[in-house]
């Protein structure tokens, strides 16, 4: 089965053209231009569990790599990749769709730069971002989103997220940034940042 590349604001069915899948691995990857600043960029995937008001419920909806299991064990973060180099993903999400708890309507995918404000860097610097969903039990990739070059000062980024719909998973390719990082999308998500 071909790969079925989504541009910005498409959505596609996951479970209901493949059926039985159960384990799917999200690969979120990027690669990071030279420029002068001199500080090493540290690029962050996070997942936000949501409810139907589109909120986490609490910090544990939250996942990102000092909360790297979250919604019963289902979706487990493969924890930071401090530089970004090489090909392939950056980072993984492992995710048992058919465990996650009910009340978990929305996982939503973003990549954040780690103290982007004190290094003066934004996702104009960076270019390649993607994000995929393979099944991992025959490590087909079935979804796949490039980012393209759509930004300049942003330094949060909502890339895409995998969603409830009549019983079923559908994925949907987002592709929008925020300015103030991840304290603002933890803020939008319905957490509060100390």
């Amino acid at each position: 089965m071909a790969v079925v590349s989504l541009a910005k604001g498409q959505k596609v069915d996951l479970t209901k053209t493949n059926p039985g899948l159960s384990k799917v691995l999200v690969g979120l990857g990027w690669d990071v231009n030279k420029y002068d600043g001199g500080q090493d960029f540290d690029l962050d995937s996070s997942v936000f569990l949501l409810g139907e008001n589109g909120k986490v419920k609490d910090g544990a909806d939250f996942v990102f790599y000092n909360n790297t299991t979250g919604a019963g064990g289902a979706v487990v973060h493969s924890g930071d990749n401090l530089t970004g180099e090489g090909d392939g993903d950056d980072e993984q999400v492992r995710i048992a769709i058919k465990d996650v708890p009910s009340h978990i309507q929305k996982i939503t995918f973003t990549v954040t730069i780690h103290e982007a404000e004190a290094r003066r860097q934004n996702f104009g610097q960076v270019s390649n971002a993607f994000i995929r969903v393979v099944n991992e039990e025959t490590n087909e990739e079935l979804i796949r989103y490039d980012l393209g070059e759509d930004f300049s000062v942003e330094t949060a980024i909502v890339v895409g997220e995998l969603y409830r719909h009549n019983n079923e998973w559908k994925f949907s390719a987002i592709g929008a940034g925020y300015s103030g990082g991840l304290a603002a999308l933890c803020k939008d998500f319905g957490l509060e940042v100390g």
